[in-house]
């Protein structure tokens, strides 16, 4: 591991030893749940080492609060996927607690091909999906045209079609 690496990797120990605790703390403000509010902070100091580099950190609060809200943003709104799959699910077929460890798996995978996406893509996506805006809408919203919110939405779908290609191909072979 090059000087650099080490250099950046100490950074981000010297943040998670001076700033873990409270970032713990103010998660689970939002959270109102300690494991949770545990695994996102511990995600957010993850994303910086992930980080190419860091530069002199003026403000390491400031910083750590917006990776962690991003990261409660996603968190919510899986929640809320969950949520609503449950609701339009038969309410006389309960789901074994494999489906939904399958299901939340199987979103937690869809997520983060969706953040591989650019940000326009994904946010067309999810307005569409998510919103249930209709492509003048969503135009209108990203200041985009309604051909490139179809560009994106078929992009999108592709995306999706081969998380749903794969996902079958995962339940073929564990059955």
């Amino acid at each position: 591991m090059s000087g650099t690496n080490h250099a950046h990797r100490d950074t981000v120990e010297r943040l998670f030893r001076a700033h873990h605790r409270w970032l713990c703390h103010y998660l689970r403000r939002h959270l109102r749940d300690v494991s949770g509010a545990e695994d996102i902070a511990g995600e957010t100091f993850a994303r910086l080492l992930e980080a190419p580099s860091l530069t002199a950190i003026r403000e390491p609060r400031a910083l750590l609060t917006t990776i962690a809200q991003r990261l409660l943003y996603q968190h919510w709104r899986r929640a809320d996927l969950q949520r609503r799959h449950l609701e339009q699910s038969d309410p006389d077929v309960a789901a074994s607690p494999e489906d939904l460890a399958q299901f939340s798996q199987s979103l937690e995978r869809l997520d983060r091909s969706l953040h591989r996406l650019p940000s326009k893509v994904r946010s067309t996506f999810l307005l569409a999906r998510i919103d249930g805006l209709t492509y003048p809408q969503i135009a209108a919203e990203l200041d985009i045209s309604q051909r490139s919110v179809s560009v994106y939405m078929a992009r999108s779908q592709a995306l999706c079609d081969r998380h749903s290609a794969n996902q079958f191909l995962e339940e073929k072979r564990s059955a």
